[in-house]
């Protein structure tokens, strides 16, 4: 586990280190929704661990949605504020989400502050970093059902992503494969995000997905990562991009970050997403 656990600046987590031997720092102050992809065992799921593990003793609330039964996000049920497990519970969770951050739209309003940053500390709400694990189960449709809730879960992400950065709602949005093919709505939401992170991955269109938009040089630098390179990613947003390794941080240590720091969690009952 590395040392870089305490809660140091808000928001802010050393995951790994850049090729250059600098620190690799997530700093969702300063780039506040991301876009991770990598195949399996390329590296994804150990950059949210250590992720989840230096947000864990922060004073911030852990959302996630894990729409394969809750398979990774589980992991860190203790420290989570709210977890849907399937797309019904995640449409409601996401809505509530968007609930949440419009009433403290109200609030900066009354305040005539722009952001809640600007709220002194005591009114300030906590900020929200909800993560979604596999982007894909949330878009895949086999009915007309299922593209309702799809529509709307994909809706309520565009906005969460418009509007959070200003109201403390941060998002991760994760998948092994994320492609134009899932249909606009992911391509919407991607415009919304404005950090990347490609590590290996299995087709094309997820490469192109997550940096053809940003710089062709780091969509080349991705797309030749190797299977033995695991952990390497290329991270790209709006200043430039690099290449990077995350920390190796495993299930069991992420398990018991998220247990050590469990009473830090936040009660938002707002958030409730069991059946009506």
């Amino acid at each position: 586990m590395p040392k870089q656990r305490g809660p140091g600046h808000l928001l802010r987590v050393t995951v790994g280190a850049l090729e250059t031997g600098a620190a690799w720092v997530l700093d969702l102050r300063r780039v506040p929704h991301w876009l991770i992809v990598g195949a399996t065992r390329s590296g994804k799921s150990t950059l949210i661990n250590a992720l989840v593990a230096g947000l864990a003793p922060q004073p911030v609330a852990l959302v996630g949605i894990d729409c394969k039964g809750g398979m990774e996000l589980s992991l860190y049920e203790p420290r989570l504020s709210a977890l849907a497990t399937n797309r019904e519970q995640a449409v409601r969770l996401l809505a509530a989400l968007v609930d949440l951050t419009l009433d403290r739209m109200s609030v900066c309003r009354a305040a005539r502050v722009r952001n809640i940053w600007g709220l002194p500390d005591k009114e300030r709400p906590v900020p929200v970093v909800v993560i979604v694990d596999e982007l894909a189960e949330l878009f895949l449709v086999a009915s007309r059902n299922e593209k309702d809730e799809a529509q709307a879960a994909g809706t309520a992400l565009i906005r969460l992503a418009q509007l959070g950065a200003a109201l403390g709602v941060f998002l991760v949005v994760a998948g092994q494969r994320v492609g134009s093919d899932l249909g606009p709505g992911v391509t919407a939401l991607r415009a919304q995000l404005g950090g990347r992170v490609c590590h290996r991955v299995a087709d094309p269109g997820t490469a192109e997905m997550a940096l053809g938009d940003l710089n062709p040089d780091a969509l080349k630098a991705a797309q030749a990562i190797t299977p033995e390179q695991a952990g390497t990613a290329v991270l790209a947003s709006g200043d430039g991009w690099e290449r990077a390794r995350s920390h190796l941080i495993t299930e069991a240590e992420a398990e018991a970050v998220a247990a050590e720091y469990a009473h830090l969690t936040p009660v938002l009952s707002e958030l409730h997403v069991e059946a009506p």
